[in-house]
């Protein structure tokens, strides 16, 4: 029964309907992820790490992710072990497929509050990808990837989940993959539209983070201006390429953490 100075108060149209919304939240805004849901069905097969194919035919690939390291087989088996046969359901901005016809969603499995997203990276199975553009979304995946590097889990277990910037060679064995690397920025140069944070002296060799001048004002905005990054200690994440040196472009601020001070 509703008290009687609830019910005699204007204030309580607006404390019901917040009630009502939290008793008929999906997973997504249990956890945390405030994202619209795009419909849900069983898992049929597991394609890789980060995709699954449900038994209606829509392929789903898993947002805010990516695969850590270069074992296929490991990822794909964590991801089988969480959703493998099961009804999920999924969430997102939008369900718009990709140029591969695949749908990008976070996951939930029937009866489970977070994310098959999370789970995979509380497994250390996989990296945040720094693509999602929800804020709750963000904190809840990269609170589940640190605590899978505090507790050494899975490829934290590795000394070498962490690129060093200062070995070249070791960040080129991962040409094509996403990967974190970790060092001092010790200059920062422009060249054209380009603005290059440069953890070597040798650009034909070191290691080496990009940033386009059409990108430079979200990261100001940031407070992380490219100057400001200079004798500073990093992190950077996402796909390395080589041109000269090793390199990682930033599109998005997210790719980027400070470690520390100068």
């Amino acid at each position: 029964m509703t008290p009687p100075a609830l019910r005699n108060s204007a204030a309580f149209p607006a404390l019901a309907a917040s009630l009502l919304v939290l008793a008929t939240a999906g997973p997504a805004g249990a956890a945390g992820c405030l994202l619209e849901p795009q419909g849900e069905g069983r898992v049929a097969t597991v394609i890789d790490a980060r995709s699954l194919r449900l038994e209606d035919g829509r392929e789903v690939r898993l947002a805010g992710i990516e695969r850590g390291g270069t074992d296929r087989v490991s990822g794909r088996a964590a991801l089988s072990a969480i959703a493998g046969g099961r009804e999920v359901t999924l969430h997102g901005d939008d369900d718009t497929p990709d140029r591969y016809g695949r749908q990008g969603a976070f996951v939930f499995v029937a009866g489970s509050e977070h994310s098959v997203q999370s789970e995979l990276l509380r497994r250390g199975e996989a990296l945040v990808s720094s693509d999602t553009s929800e804020k709750n979304c963000a904190a809840t995946l990269a609170a589940a990837e640190n605590a899978a590097r505090d507790a050494k889990l899975g490829m934290w277990a590795e000394t070498t989940a962490i690129k060093n910037a200062e070995s070249s060679g070791d960040i080129l064995s991962a040409i094509g993959h996403f990967s974190v690397v970790e060092g001092r920025v010790l200059s920062v140069r422009q060249a054209g539209a380009i603005t290059y944070l440069n953890f070597g002296r040798n650009w034909t060799r070191d290691f080496a983070a990009t940033i386009s001048r059409r990108i430079i004002p979200a990261f100001e905005s940031a407070n992380l201006g490219p100057k400001s990054l200079e004798n500073r200690r990093i992190r950077v994440r996402g796909i390395v390429s080589s041109r000269g040196g090793p390199r990682i472009e930033l599109f998005r601020v997210g790719q980027v953490e400070v470690l520390g001070g100068k």
